[in-house]
């Protein structure tokens, strides 16, 4: 039996097409841990049969799934990957032997197309803007806040991330920057997805997030200013 030194979270919510390639490509020593987040499609079932741990969420939401696996995982990396097979798990080792290097604290997989219908233009747009105000806010060169990242289990729960919907990455990647983190991005390769998508691959699904990921700036904008100020009233 092999031993697991990563585990890898993958929020579920009707994927039964996408599974059978995204679990035949985890790499050795890396541990699939689906998260059911109400499919009525049999995606659980499936999962389990090919050898996944299946974890089941019933509140909806992204960032609920995610999270859900995150308590879940016992190994000291987690990474985190959509189940739709728009990425390869393949590159996962892309984002975690950095981690295992003691070379990063976060890293993050920048999303490389490859082919032209892979990344709807609306949803690169909203990225391309959303990824120019974190550089602004955080000094952090980021270029894409990818779905595909890595990071130590325990570093990820001391952030006490409370997003359970869309924002729940950016509230990971602010939570990071905020603690001092060594954040990387590395270029992974990014596909069409398979069946339907539920967030950026429809304009609506694009506006919810945003809205999320707005209301996340927002807070942290707030905080900081409150420690700005608590920080002069100390000098």
């Amino acid at each position: 039996m092999k031993s697991t030194r990563v585990d890898v979270v993958l929020p579920c919510l009707n994927e039964s097409q996408a599974l059978p390639w995204i679990l035949e490509r985890m790499p050795a020593g890396y541990r699939a841990i689906v998260v059911d987040n109400g499919s009525t499609d049999g995606s659980a079932d499936l999962a389990r049969h090919l050898g996944a741990h299946v974890v089941h969420e019933s509140r909806r939401g992204f960032g609920a799934a995610a999270h859900a696996g995150l308590l879940a995982a016992t190994a000291p990396i987690v990474a985190f990957c959509d189940a739709d097979a728009s990425m390869d798990p393949r590159d996962l080792p892309l984002v975690v032997d950095p981690i295992t290097a003691d070379e990063a604290d976060l890293v993050l997989g920048r999303r490389r197309p490859t082919t032209r219908n892979a990344w709807p233009a609306h949803a690169r747009v909203a990225n391309t803007y959303l990824s120019w105000r974190l550089r602004r806010i955080t000094g952090v060169n980021i270029h894409d806040l990818g779905p595909m990242r890595a990071a130590r289990r325990d570093n990820v729960l001391a952030l006490d991330l409370n997003d359970r919907r869309s924002g729940y990455p950016l509230e990971m990647f602010l939570g990071a920057a905020a603690a001092n983190w060594r954040i990387r991005e590395v270029d992974t390769g990014y596909a069409p997805r398979v069946g339907r998508s539920k967030v950026t691959g429809t304009v609506r699904g694009t506006l919810t997030a945003i809205q999320d990921m707005s209301a996340l700036l927002r807070a942290d904008r707030v905080d900081r200013n409150v420690s700005v100020d608590r920080s002069g009233a100390r000098s």
